[in-house]
């Protein structure tokens, strides 16, 4: 089905911004939920955001609420996380996914296809 590619990730110091895409192939993208979740080492992986295949529903965990933003362009096939105000807690490997179902879920077992993952690193 989709494959998905991140790209965007990088080092950065505590309060600045970095801008996460995902890339995706494939002809069905545009029916496909799309999230970002994190992962750490010795920590499950965590629901970062969500939204619904025509963008109109947004799901944020707390921790990012009013600093990230997801959105998505299903004309170029592309979902983005824009991150902002970042803190060294945010430091994690950032992976897109999509779930070919309707619901803007939180697990990540309910999501069909993963990216690769990007490092962010926040620095203090």
């Amino acid at each position: 089905q989709v494959q998905l590619v991140e790209s965007g990730g990088g080092l950065v110091q505590a309060g600045g911004s970095l801008r996460l895409s995902c890339a995706a192939s494939g002809r069905t993208f545009s029916n496909y939920v799309m999230g970002w979740f994190r992962q750490v080492p010795g920590k499950e992986r965590e629901f970062v955001a969500a939204l619904s295949a025509d963008g109109g529903s947004t799901r944020l965990s707390e921790p990012v609420k009013g600093r990230f933003t997801i959105s998505r362009d299903n004309a170029k096939r592309m979902v983005y996380l824009q991150m902002d105000s970042l803190k060294p807690e945010d430091t994690a490997v950032y992976s897109c996914a999509a779930r070919d179902n309707p619901g803007v879920t939180s697990s990540p077992s309910s999501y069909d296809a993963w990216g690769q993952g990007t490092q962010v690193t926040v620095s203090s």
